[in-house]
């Protein structure tokens, strides 16, 4: 059986008989969770999906077919009724994983695990997650129609709530000991809040602002310019802006606080990121425009994504859910089709504060003293006194370093002013696209849109194809938001948005495609400032080539890219050190090692071993150049890959490349030497403890469950290719989660594939069964279904009324 092994773990880790009743810290009881009524053997069952299921305040009945994947397609009469039954549907599959993910959004896993979250969940209050909803929930609340949805919704995941025994918990409410809790709007919009985080809430200003102190001007430019030499935007180069009558706010007169900041808070996973792209009928083999799209994000189980069709007689869409929120958040329906790549602009800039006193009543602004709010936060702790912390807002957001919290300055703190915390309804943007049916629905569907940023990719039957930068985004001063600003000048502040209409975008293109892999969105000739804060160059640059050099593709094509193992960064970089770097010192194991590398022909295939020696390699070679980076008393971003490999190969004797710990004076040709030399042994050491050092063994790919102790409900040594920065874009615990590919047809054809499963319950067969045809590269047929009626695809019916 699948706890099994889990069970055996746990249970040596404990004294039964003293363990039967007692917890030991974040353990269960052991006597409650290997209780045969009540614990952990009853979650070994497949979930119900047959029979008739009452839902309170439904007004008509829906249909839910299921079919051989258990994908559910939920047909009801109206849309009250099928939000309603999306959040009874989700909540089924997945209730555990939503409602832990709010936990995590409103900093409150301390409840549930202890002081070790503490840290974890004052860092989630600073950023202002709880604020952030609220103000979300404000906006939301003004559409009367979308907030009657959201309620629905709640009405769902709450009627299943209230149907479940003890018995019937998720596995993971037995292992920690707790209880779901009412589900409400406010979770909806925690979550959505956890994804902006996620995307939106990645900056490097305060660790910008001390590489500005130790360099200067002069070489930060170097290290960090806005536009890279290479530049293949979202929307293409020489694109016309004239239309555009706005210009760029005027740069002040304004001195940037060059303070010493030694810690910072947690940042977003650095490949956080995607791709997606659209041909028109022009390079089509159907005439149809396709469509695909692959979010990269963790690799967790249960899976971040759960696929449902959702259907009323006035729209019928089908795709990937966020369980938690309302909607298909990347998929298509009879009219469109659509997908999102994280556009990483910077909408997060930090701003000194000064305090008049110890109180901290009272900030500096405008040759003035305003007024702080103080939000009281309340982070309960499992087993121990509640923590209180007072957080202080200003104009700008949350005070979230400060005197209390990782900062040491008595009278001054750094606030965080970021796009999370206004209010938006990005909702009601997943709603409207799910009913779009042509080009004009889809940009009013994106004008509600506030954040994370996205490169949303459109399709549609009537042959258009399009993609928009879509978000709300300051309409910066040049430079601005790069280091930490002084809070009490007014002219740092956000002055106005760019319009929504002036955002980047672009229909019908002549080259026949669209796409965006988190690239620099534009070239310098778009008039508004944006500011390069790591921007992928490899990844968009593949799949670009790849698409103008076809002249005509086929669904195998789409495929293949996706797919693709290509390292264009190993490519660009490597021929340049075998011109270069001076082998005459190289004993024999370290020329083998040379030699297998130059065999290989820059794929990342899992059975290659030229792409563990190229990463073990670069990694050792990276850290060599920017060694000046390595201090443990200040918070220091080092230059972006790209900039690097450009240095080695124009500014090979630039002083960056001096080692500093040594007398000599390296150039970049030593350092492509003595960075070799240590991956060799490196690599020989990994082969004796590991074995073979092809890219599956070195690389090793795993899905951890969302508790990342628990190795029994995770799946490792997954055989995929691919790495960082390509477009088959996998890492240890991270990839893409959601692989789809739409023709526009009438209606589409679709195909998807995620690395998990549908179900959340790890005892089930559908939990991760996903994961290695995801690997293999393989794919699903997406059944749409066009009305409720039993097809060969249906394996079971479940029908849901009122009493």
């Amino acid at each position: 059986m699948k706890y099994l092994k889990f069970i055996i773990s746990l249970v040596l880790v404990v004294s039964v008989f003293y363990g039967l009743n007692n917890k030991f810290g974040s353990i269960p009881p052991i006597g409650k969770f290997l209780n045969p009524y009540t614990g952990v053997w009853q979650n070994e069952t497949d979930e119900t999906i047959d029979g008739t299921v009452i839902i309170e305040g439904l007004k008509d009945k829906v249909t839910v077919n299921y079919d051989s994947e258990l994908i559910p397609h939920i047909f009801a009469q109206n849309d009250l009724d099928l939000y309603k039954a999306q959040g009874y549907i989700t909540a089924k599959h997945r209730l555990w994983q939503m409602e832990f993910q709010t936990y995590a959004s409103e900093g409150r896993l301390s409840e549930i695990i202890g002081e070790a979250a503490l840290n974890f969940d004052r860092q989630q209050r600073r950023k202002g997650m709880g604020f952030g909803a609220e103000q979300t929930m404000l906006k939301v609340k003004e559409d009367a129609e979308g907030y009657a949805y959201l309620l629905a919704y709640a009405e769902g995941v709450n009627s299943y709530i209230s149907s479940l025994k003890e018995k019937d918990y998720p596995v993971e409410y037995k292992l920690l000991d707790y209880e779901p809790e009412p589900w409400t709007a406010k979770k909806t919009a925690l979550l959505l809040m956890y994804m902006t985080k996620d995307l939106a809430g990645h900056d490097n200003d305060l660790e910008y602002t001390n590489v500005l102190r130790m360099f200067g001007k002069e070489r930060f430019d170097l290290l960090y310019p806005d536009f890279f030499d290479e530049l293949d935007p979202v929307v293409p180069n020489d694109t016309d802006w004239s239309f555009i009558d706005q210009s760029m706010t005027e740069i002040p007169n304004s001195e940037i606080p060059l303070d010493t900041i030694s810690k910072t808070i947690d940042k977003p996973h650095p490949d956080n990121g995607s791709n997606n792209w659209a041909i028109s009928g022009i390079k089509s083999y159907s005439g149809n425009p396709i469509l695909a799209n692959d979010p990269h994000l963790g690799l967790n189980l249960p899976s971040i994504w759960f696929v449902m069709q959702l259907s009323t007689p006035q729209h019928n869409s089908f795709g990937a859910t966020l369980p938690g929120a309302l909607g298909v958040i990347s998929g298509f329906n009879n009219y469109i089709s659509w997908g999102e790549t994280n556009a990483t602009r910077d909408v997060l800039d930090w701003y000194k504060i000064e305090f008049s006193d110890e109180k901290r009543n009272l900030y500096k602004y405008n040759g003035q003293w305003k007024d702080v709010s103080i939000r009281v936060e309340e982070i309960k702790i499992r087993g121990k006194e509640t923590n209180i912390d007072s957080v202080r807002y200003t104009h700008h957001g949350p005070v979230t370093y400060d005197k209390n919290f990782m900062g040491d300055h008595e009278l001054s703190g750094y606030a965080m002013k970021w796009i999370g915390h206004i209010g938006g309804n990005n909702q009601k943007t997943f709603l409207e696209l799910n009913r779009s049916k042509n080009y004009g629905d889809y940009v009013n569907a994106l004008k509600h849109y506030t954040a994370p940023a996205q490169n949303f990719v459109f399709a549609s039957t009537d042959g258009d194809i399009a993609i928009w930068v879509q978000g709300k985004m300051p309409n910066k001063w040049k430079g601005q938001g790069k280091f930490l600003m002084d809070g009490s000048n007014p002219l740092n502040d956000w002055q106005e948005f760019i319009p929504q209409e002036f955002n980047a975008h672009t229909k019908n293109p002549e080259r026949g495609f669209v796409s965006s892999a988190n690239q620099h969105p534009v070239d310098s000739s778009y008039p508004f400032y944006v500011f390069n804060d790591g921007y992928e160059t490899y990844r968009n640059r593949v799949i670009n080539d790849f698409l103008r050099e076809k002249e005509e593709m086929n669904i195998q094509d789409f495929k293949d890219l996706h797919n693709n193992n290509y390292n264009l960064k190993a490519a660009e970089l490597l021929p340049y050190i075998y011109e270069t770097m001076d082998i005459s010192s190289l004993n024999d194991e370290e020329l083998k090692i040379l030699n297998e590398l130059k065999a290989w022909e820059f794929n990342n295939d899992i059975d290659e071993v030229g792409p563990s020696i190229w990463r073990n390699w670069w990694v050792k070679l990276y850290n060599l150049v920017w060694d000046e980076y390595q201090s443990e008393d200040v918070a220091l971003k080092r230059p972006f890959t790209f900039q690097t490999i450009h240095l080695l190969k124009t500014k090979g004797d630039d002083e960056f490349m001096d080692i500093q710990e040594t007398d000599e004076i390296e150039t970049a040709k030593d350092l492509f030497l003595i960075s070799f030399k240590e991956a060799a042994a490196s690599l020989t050491d990994w082969k004796l403890e590991n074995g073979d050092y092809n890219w599956n063994a070195y690389q090793s790919t795993y899905a951890a469950h969302l508790l990342q102790g628990l190795p029994a409900f995770s799946r490792f040594n997954i055989p995929i290719g691919g790495g960082r920065s390509i477009v088959n874009a996998t890492s240890e615990n991270h990839g893409p989660s959601w692989r789809m590919i739409v023709e526009m047809s009438s209606p589409p054809k679709a195909l998807g594939i995620y690395p998990g499963g549908q179900s959340g319950n790890p005892g089930s067969k559908y939990y991760d069964n996903f994961i290695d045809d995801w690997a293999a590269g393989n794919y699903h047929e997406l059944n749409f279904l066009q009305s409720d009626e039993k097809t060969e695809a249906v394996t079971a019916t479940q029908t849901l009324i009122s009493n």
